[in-house]
């Protein structure tokens, strides 16, 4: 299987959450059951994808994420919105549904 570069990955016409994560981190672990909940609610309407920051180091670095969770959301390459810590699942839903309009 090839590697897909971030940049495509969030190239979609699908938006394309983006969880920075670290298998250390206690809010990422909190956050992990609301992530999870927002996928199934979904049904693929919004791609999913979480990204360890100490096996992605080069790319957190370059994205300029200092904390996590982080939070970014995508659309066609483009970053719609960013938000560090535990969001709550209604904050999710909002965020994504604004691209809709």
């Amino acid at each position: 299987m090839s590697k897909i570069s971030f940049n495509d990955l969030i190239k979609s016409e699908t938006p394309v959450l983006v969880d920075f994560h670290a298998t250390w981190c206690g809010p990422c672990k909190a956050f992990a059951p609301i992530l999870q909940e927002f996928k199934d609610e979904m049904k693929g309407s919004v791609r999913i994808i979480k990204i360890d920051i100490d096996r992605n180091e080069a790319l957190a670095n370059q994205l300029g994420i200092r904390s996590v969770p982080t939070i970014q959301l995508y659309q066609k390459g483009e970053l719609k919105w960013n938000a560090s810590g535990v969001q709550q699942l209604s904050e999710l839903r909002r965020q994504v549904k604004a691209l809709a309009v």
